[in-house]
């Protein structure tokens, strides 16, 4: 994906367009095509402390010129109260996201390359300058990195605990601005020079337009300077890490090998689902010793309910199966009280066990998991116990209400708190509290039901299949009584609320025809799709809410409570394009042109990859056009639901998916083994390691 030189040189195009490198810990770099931070989460060394959580800021930026024959030319923009300073993006001829964000400039006809890549799996970010053509005169690189060491969410401004200290050797240079933050460690082959100075009143316009703090205070320690031949490429390796050397020119070529790796294994020539399944990785994390999904760049982390949705788009329609298993391990041994966590907070404190859906949606990916890797023995041993769990703590009742109440359906909610996805909360205001039983819930819950009996089935537990039948069989005739609001034509949003049946028309009753096959009616679905169609559907997602509720939000933008107010009341949703486009083809079925039909659906979302943060989804759109981007630049759902279907309901690519997900499906059963068998392996291990063993 490229941008050329029109863009790269127009300051606000260039700035509304974003990179973001990830390295698998839960730290990323990122920032914009115009090279200055626009966010208080661009940055260039972002750590996560406890991966993925406790996020620290710890190098910011970095100021770049190339001196020819005397003359400073700005490679490096920033901005300030009323001035931009220096002006590199006007230098700037090229941009490109191949293999990493990389950026050509032309500086009074020398061409120069910089090139900025994340180590996978490490807390290092190199940044890689190269001299292009014939070298005419002498050309020197001067940089100087600007510090911080904050909290991802918070800004900085200059004082007297910071610590201007710098250690210097051969080759590296270590600076530890805080003491209860890491130190940080820059290797390089030029000369550096320490010499401290304040950056003060740097400009993040994104923040202001969110009604936030928009503006901190760099510190940079000193500078380097590097001396540039044709052809030579000189590296700034930037760690968090403790090592006593890099090899960078390793670290790149095993990065790049890597990247290319999951390039080749893209199961088709289409280039959406080329771009989305590359995409799709960025969103795998560390937890622990498992993998987890981070639920959004640049502020979220990992939620049960965004990790769940998302898990077939990322891991199992991409041929992922072990980390697809270690996703739900992790989650599994936090079940409590029927409920899986739907956060774990950055802080590291106890996981938030606050919503209705995410231990639903965990069940269906459990099942989704199985059918893709025929992984039993591991299912039934880890798995299925807190699948019981769930099941049985929603039908005896748990947090907040949660129950299955006698028509067999779910039920939930109390004062002040928001249970489902639509879970926007300002202060002691529920945006869209939902009360009650929601639709998606029953359709979740149904789906649920008919899982546990499946796998009870399988496991030799008979009496618990017939107690899943039955409470399914219950549920779905209270569903088909009692949901269709007949004066609509749809399903209601949600009923026995406080307030009695909601009759908004909203995106959630997709579920009940995408997920179950036997709660919708064909002819009713088909009646709820046209409205869907005719009234949420924009070219990059479903609306939250009908223009026609007095409700409606148009635009998502302004303070917190602004955004917050519009949220889930009209903001567009991308991930709802996968509901919508599995509900579409249970309908229509699978003729060329209602597959083509299906396809059209995800046009506007092969546009977006070009818009925002280059070849990644956003969170939302304003629900009026032209559908701006807002909220998270880069979501995990927003890409995996559109990946999934492709993949699923549209078969792109599908023959050789296939036959790839049996091949890993094998080698998964190959290596499978049960845990009880990996305690007795890792006790006779600590028996012959005595006591080095770790």
């Amino acid at each position: 994906m490229k941008i050329g030189t029109e863009d790269c040189r127009n300051l606000d195009r260039a700035l509304s367009l974003e990179w973001l490198e990830t390295n698998g810990r839960g730290g990323f770099a990122s920032g914009t095509v115009a090279g200055a931070n626009t966010r208080r989460y661009h940055a260039l060394l972002l750590t996560a402390r406890k991966p993925p959580s406790e996020r620290f800021v710890l190098v910011n930026h970095l100021e770049e010129w190339l001196d020819i024959d005397g003359q400073a030319i700005p490679l490096s923009t920033n901005l300030y109260p009323d001035t931009v300073h220096p002006t590199g993006y006007e230098h700037s001829i090229e941009f490109s996201t191949e293999p990493w964000p990389t950026w050509t400039f032309d500086c009074n006809g020398i061409t120069l390359q910089r090139e900025i890549l994340s180590i996978h799996g490490c807390d290092i970010v190199m940044v890689r300058w190269k001299l292009l053509g014939k070298k005419l005169s002498r050309v020197v690189l001067r940089v100087r990195p600007k510090l911080t060491g904050r909290d991802y969410h918070g800004t900085h401004h200059e004082n007297r605990s910071l610590s201007t200290e710098a250690q210097v050797g051969s080759g590296m240079v270590l600076w530890h601005p805080y003491f209860d933050l890491s130190p940080v460690q820059a290797f390089h082959a030029g000369r550096y020079c320490h010499e401290p100075k304040w950056y003060r009143r740097i400009q993040l316009p994104v923040e202001q337009q969110r009604g936030l703090d928009a503006e901190e205070d760099w510190w940079s320690p000193g500078e380097f300077t590097f001396e540039l031949d044709p052809g030579s490429t000189k590296t700034l390796a930037l760690t968090s890490e403790t090592v006593d050397r890099l090899d960078v020119v390793a670290l790149a070529k095993r990065e790049k090998l890597r990247r290319d790796r999951a390039r080749q294994a893209v199961p088709t020539d289409d280039s959406l689902v080329g771009e989305l399944w590359c995409a799709a990785e960025v969103y795998l994390s560390e937890r622990g010793m498992q993998q987890t999904v981070i639920a959004g760049y640049p502020w979220f982390t990992d939620w049960g309910r965004d990790s769940f949705i998302s898990l077939p788009g990322l891991c199992l329609v991409t041929g992922r199966l072990d980390v697809a298993w270690q996703v739900i391990a992790s989650f599994a041994v936090h079940v409590s009280e029927g409920m899986v966590p739907n956060r774990f907070p950055d802080a590291g404190e106890q996981p938030e066990y606050n919503t209705i859906d995410a231990s639903l949606w965990f069940i269906h990916a459990i099942d989704r998991y199985l059918t893709v890797s025929q992984d039993a023995a591991r299912v039934r041993e880890t798995a299925w116990p807190a699948v019981k769990q769930i099941l049985d703590g929603y039908r005896l009742g748990t947090r907040y209400g949660i129950r299955m109440d006698e028509d067999g359906l779910i039920t939930g909610g109390v004062p002040g708190v928001q249970l489902t996805w639509m879970d926007a909360k300002v202060g002691d205001w529920v945006v869209t509290p939902r009360h009650g039983k929601p639709v998606e819930i029953q359709a979740l819950w149904v789906r649920s039901l008919e899982v546990g009996e499946t796998l009870a089935r399988r496991f030799g537990e008979t009496d618990y299949a017939d107690r899943c039948r039955n409470d399914r069989s219950n549920a779905v005739a209270s569903f088909h009584n009692r949901f269709w609001y007949e004066q609509g034509g749809y399903l209601y949003d949600v009923i026995d609320g406080p307030e009695g049946n909601d009759p908004s028309l909203r995106p959630n009753q997709l579920y009940a025809i995408s997920l179950v096959d036997e709660l919708v009616p064909r002819d009713r679905a088909q009646q709820i799709l046209q409205l869907v169609e005719g009234q949420l559907l924009t070219p990059v997602g479903l609306r939250t809410l009908s223009p026609r509720d007095s409700r409606y939000r148009g635009r998502y933008e302004g303070g917190v409570l602004e955004r917050d107010g519009a949220y889930h009341q009209g903001t567009v949703w991308p991930f709802l394009l996968g509901p919508f486009i599995t509900a579409w083809i249970k309908v229509h079925g699978k003729k060329t042109a209602a597959l083509k039909q299906a396809r059209s659906f995800l046009d506007g979302i092969g546009d977006h990859l070009k818009e925002a943060c280059l070849g990644q989804v956003s969170e939302v759109f304003d629900a009026d056009a032209p559908h701006r981007p807002r909220g998270c630049y880069a979501q995990a759902w927003s890409v995996a639901e559109p990946l999934r279907v492709l993949i699923e309901d549209l078969g792109v690519g599908a023959d050789r998916q296939k036959a790839v997900g049996k091949q890993v499906a094998v080698r998964q059963r190959k290596k499978t083994v049960p845990q009880s068998t990996q305690r007795k392996k890792g006790k006779t291990m600590q028996r012959r390691r005595g006591k080095d063993a770790t």
